[in-house]
């Protein structure tokens, strides 16, 4: 295949780090709202484990479901100029803060079960529709500059290396710190990436500017390129989010190294984040979608064999998160830019993308409640249980946490190898 560095635009270091800087505590929020919040609230705040996974199924359902109305605000507000977009990302920011800061510290102890919940059911619905908005307008904003393959991978890899960096801290800070000290760094970080994001134009390179349309904005639906490329994006993204899903279970019980899964995090995520630079390359030479299709089969030849391991394992499965871990950097960096290439080939480039954006967020979302829901209950099926030791229950984990991902990339990356023959531009834009 023809390489494309001859065309490839280059991202100034400076715009990247502007506009990339956002994401970090973005994904900084996301940690703490899933791994520390269930457990405080049951343990330390006293709630009823029912009545909690009733409330956080239904708030994280309506946050997703409620993700494309704000794609489409989103867009109205990039239409508005730039003082409707900063006032909205200001405010939004500030929500997030208090919400967030709220939901530690509820006014209600365990004996009010019903001021109890409904206050974290309050305070998560702030935090996460803030998030929400400040989320979709970060990602239509870098989507509006359009470009070249090369610039539009430099472009999702800033912002990805980013999240990666609030991902890390977010393990660590809270245990280091404390929830009150988290608030304050997230509220930190909120302003730095609003101060750099903002001072940045939209578009701010000259790789394609939007045009200005009157026609009505197409339903993303109507795009069949779309609908190709959310289906890989959900299939590839559930066989991303079951091992993220099952981790715990397999390091404790199968590997029985409870110890190592710090460690093991930082294995996957670091060297996900050295990947980046990597995959942006591959993108100059191949194309974005042969470059995400050999990243989703590089990660099946890395984690093929974690099925194979056992207790005593750790360092073997530590190789095997480094490995697989640099070929996540494709499934962070290439899916985003090529979703910026069906939006720009359909005309929607700088009028929709918040319409497109909703439902790729929201799809997001659902990955990780499809991962549990299909994850959990065959494993259950199969005998296992969290803390057992039988031995036919190990075995139904290790494939349901290594071999499932495995079938599921492969599904996903034939789907991108059928998607490329009806959308042949898919190998350029």
């Amino acid at each position: 295949m023809a390489s494309h560095t001859a065309t490839a635009p280059l991202l100034p270091w400076r715009t990247g780090l502007a506009y990339g800087t956002l994401a970090a505590p973005l994904a900084f929020v996301s940690l703490p709202l899933y791994v520390n919040l269930p457990y405080h609230y049951a343990s330390v705040a006293g709630a009823p484990l029912a009545g909690l996974g009733a409330v956080l199924l239904a708030t994280r359902a309506f946050d997703a479901l409620v993700d494309p109305a704000i794609g489409r605000w989103v867009d109205r507000l990039l239409r508005q100029g730039a003082v409707c977009t900063a006032s909205a990302a200001i405010l939004a920011s500030l929500l997030m803060v208090l919400g967030f800061g709220a939901l530690w510290h509820p006014p209600f102890d365990a004996q009010d079960t019903t001021g109890l919940l409904g206050w974290l059911a309050g305070s998560l619905l702030v935090c996460t529709l803030a998030y929400s908005v400040l989320a979709i307008l970060h990602q239509a904003w870098g989507t509006r500059w359009g470009g070249e393959p090369a610039w539009r991978a430099r472009v999702t890899a800033w912002r990805e290396g980013a999240s990666l960096t609030g991902v890390l801290l977010a393990s660590m800070l809270p245990a280091w710190l404390g929830l009150d000290a988290t608030t304050g760094f997230l509220a930190l970080g909120l302003a730095l990436g609003l101060t750099g994001l903002l001072r940045l134009t939209t578009p701010v390179s000259p790789q394609q500017q939007p045009q200005s349309v009157t026609r009505p904005a197409n339903s993303p639906w109507a795009n069949a390129g779309f609908r190709r490329l959310l289906a890989i994006f959900m299939v590839n993204g559930v066989a991303a989010a079951i091992p993220a899903t099952l981790l715990p279970f397999f390091v404790a019980d199968r590997l029985q190294a409870s110890e190592l899964l710090p460690v093991l995090l930082l294995c996957f995520f670091g060297t996900a984040a050295l990947g980046l630079p990597l995959w942006v390359k591959a993108v100059a030479r191949w194309g974005l979608a042969p470059s995400w299709r050999a990243g989703m089969l590089a990660s099946v030849l890395a984690f093929g064999f974690t099925p194979l391991l056992g207790e005593g394992d750790g360092i073997a499965f530590a190789v095997i998160c480094l490995a697989s871990g640099l070929a996540l950097g494709a499934d962070l960096a290439l899916p985003g830019a090529l979703l910026t290439g069906v939006i720009h080939k359909s005309g929607e480039g700088g009028r929709s993308e918040g319409r497109y954006l909703g439902w790729w967020t929201c799809a997001t979302k659902l990955n990780l409640a499809l991962a549990a829901g299909l994850a959990l209950p065959l494993l259950s099926a199969a005998g296992y249980r969290s803390g057992a030791s039988e031995p036919a229950g190990l075995q139904a984990l290790a494939w349901a946490y290594g071999g499932l991902p495995c079938l599921l990339k492969l599904a996903a990356a034939t789907l991108l190898w059928r998607a490329e023959r009806l959308h042949s531009s898919w190998r350029h834009i």
